[in-house]
């Protein structure tokens, strides 16, 4: 016993033919369309260049440089105000947490120490 007749069966059968081939005929439109798509660039971040004068900076110049968080650049800014001037780029390891990897790093980002005879001037 069938649930179709044999006439219901062909009808079916076209319809499910016809939409095997709408949909077949979808996905190589959609896959052909691809040249058309957008093709999204990742956003270029900004290189931000400056230098600090480590003798003048506030924590919180110091804390943006790489490798020093707000700890570190607080540390920096008390050593300067308890233990005087630094004298050159070399003298930031008196700072705990700060090694030579650490100031290697944020070397670049330091405006050069001016010799401290040029800024007071000759003794007379």
């Amino acid at each position: 016993m069938t649930i179709l007749h044999r006439s219901e069966q062909a009808c079916a059968a076209v319809i499910v033919a016809v939409s095997l081939t709408l949909i077949a005929g979808y996905w190589l439109k959609e896959f052909r369309r691809q040249d058309d798509l957008i093709d999204v660039q990742p956003a270029v971040v900004p290189v931000v260049e400056f230098q600090l004068d480590v003798n003048a900076a506030s924590w919180s110049e110091f804390a943006v440089l790489p490798g020093l968080g707000e700890t570190l650049a607080k540390r920096i800014v008390a050593s300067r105000e308890s233990e005087g001037p630094f004298r050159d780029h070399d003298d930031l390891r008196r700072v705990r947490g700060i090694g030579p990897r650490t100031l290697e790093r944020i070397r670049p980002y330091l405006l050069p120490i001016p010799e401290i005879e040029s800024v007071v001037g000759p003794e007379q």
